[in-house]
């Protein structure tokens, strides 16, 4: 499995400077990193190419953010996500696994809900797989 996920991202790189605190960088998607409580919070709600910041790039500044400040817990929102191709969080799903911190109980926070389709149920079932998360279900 680490094989097909490590060959999903592309491997250019930015020679941009780090990433803000808290970034917008498409509609749908945003993340926040409370150095104080060392969390990080990521809400995925558009996983298709609508001429904005690939998945793959705005989920790498959210790893970068959320290691330079020491996060020890991710929640992932994924109750905005109403379609797309599943392929695009597989960078989301790789940062994961790769961090033990998250990937073990009481790291990682998955919130799905009723609206949550394919690519969040998808990146949900593998989370659990490959992870420990504790998820979280909004009511209907």
């Amino acid at each position: 499995m680490l094989l097909v996920l490590s060959c999903a991202e592309p491997t250019a790189t930015s020679s941009r400077a780090a990433a803000p605190t808290t970034a917008a960088p498409q509609p749908g998607n945003s993340y926040v990193v409370n150095a104080a409580n060392r969390t990080a919070y990521v809400r995925i709600g558009a996983v298709g190419g609508d001429g904005g910041e690939p998945v793959h790039a705005f989920v790498r500044r959210m790893f970068e953010s959320a290691d330079s400040a020491s996060a020890q817990r991710l929640v992932i929102d994924l109750r905005s996500i109403s379609g797309g191709d599943t392929r695009l969080l597989v960078p989301l799903i790789k940062g994961v696994v790769m961090r033990d911190r998250f990937a073990q109980g009481g790291g990682l926070y998955l919130v799905i809900g009723p609206d949550s389709f394919s690519p969040a149920q998808n990146a949900a079932r593998l989370l659990e797989q490959y992870a420990n998360p504790i998820v979280v279900h909004e009511a209907p």
